[in-house]
């Protein structure tokens, strides 16, 4: 078996206490021939710090620094440096399998070289202790991995943490991660990538671990902004056939769910205390006592949250 060079990119934002975990499970790796780019995207923490020991103590370390820009201009930032044939992404809070990389490598000399490469592996979720570990939000397949079930399930019936993949450096020749999201731009990459064709080997087993972050970006924040940018992204990425029916889709899977909302809803206000709510409030109205008790109802919440 050949030893083909890959370069794991590993964007940083005020992600310290993370860090040196995951930089961890990349110096543990089975496989040897990597180089390690970190990246600190405008960290104010000890981000540096602890990439700077690591550097010290192995030279397959790279360490950069840049100005903010988010994820993807990290990640972009790092594509232009890589010196390797494959690169794997590997988020600051997320973890590697000691054999991520071997695993991975033993399954891309099966395919023929041919064509563009990148091999898939399934994951599970952690939250403190990698020891620890729960099924993953969604379970991969080998029949997903194609560009319709890309474009057209994603965020639906699936979706790929990106440190599942090991991918052949000059898919991204052309495709770079879109600085204007903050969220889904993962969606557009695998999407462009998909389109490109690629062989795809799938090794079913959880060589990635995903951080269950309770302060990660798509936790904090609503991804309806962002998806909405994404949309309009694929416009200039698909024909019209194709943006045709992604349009349907998400009308239909938007229906869907603004159709379930209302089904919740009415089933809570037929419970028996929305209705003991309702009488309680027509039965104040009528005593002229509705306003006072909207005035008196914060405190009574607020006392009966110290007496519990």
């Amino acid at each position: 078996m050949s030893s083909p060079l890959i370069s794991i990119i590993i964007p940083c934002y005020n992600q310290g206490k993370y860090l040196n975990e995951s930089l961890l499970s990349v110096y543990n790796q089975t496989y040897q021939n990597w180089e390690c780019l970190i990246i600190n995207d405008g960290s104010t923490d000890d981000s540096e710090k602890i990439a700077q020991e690591w550097v010290y103590k192995d030279d397959r370390f790279k360490y950069f620094h840049k100005k903010n820009g988010g994820v993807s201009s990290a990640r972009n930032f790092a594509i232009e440096k890589v010196k390797g044939n494959y690169i794997q992404f590997l988020d600051a809070d997320d973890f590697l399998d000691s054999k991520k990389l071997e695993l991975s490598l033993n399954a891309l000399e099966l395919l023929p070289n041919d064509n563009k490469q990148l091999v898939l592996s399934n994951f599970r979720m952690f939250l403190l202790n990698t020891n620890k570990t729960t099924g993953p939000y969604c379970f991969l397949r080998k029949d997903l991995f194609t560009f319709e079930s890309l474009l057209y399930e994603w965020n639906a019936s699936f979706s790929i943490p990106i440190h599942c993949a090991i991918f052949e450096t000059s898919l991204f020749d052309e495709i770079h991660f879109p600085t204007n999201l903050t969220a889904q731009e993962d969606w557009i990459v695998w999407v462009q990538i998909f389109k490109l064709n690629p062989l795809v080997y799938f090794v079913d087993k959880p060589l990635a671990l995903y951080r269950r972050n309770p302060e990660g970006r798509t936790k904090s924040r609503s991804l309806l902004p962002d998806q909405m940018i994404a949309f309009d992204m694929f416009k200039t990425i698909l024909n019209k056939d194709e943006f045709y029916g992604l349009s349907k889709v998400l009308i239909s899977r938007y229906y869907v769910e603004q159709k379930a909302l209302k089904a919740r809803l009415q089933i809570v206000k037929s419970s028996y205390p929305y209705q003991t709510g309702l009488m309680i409030k027509k039965t104040l109205k009528i005593l002229g006592l509705l306003k006072i008790s909207r005035k008196l109802f914060p405190f009574f919440l607020k006392f009966k949250s110290k007496i519990e």
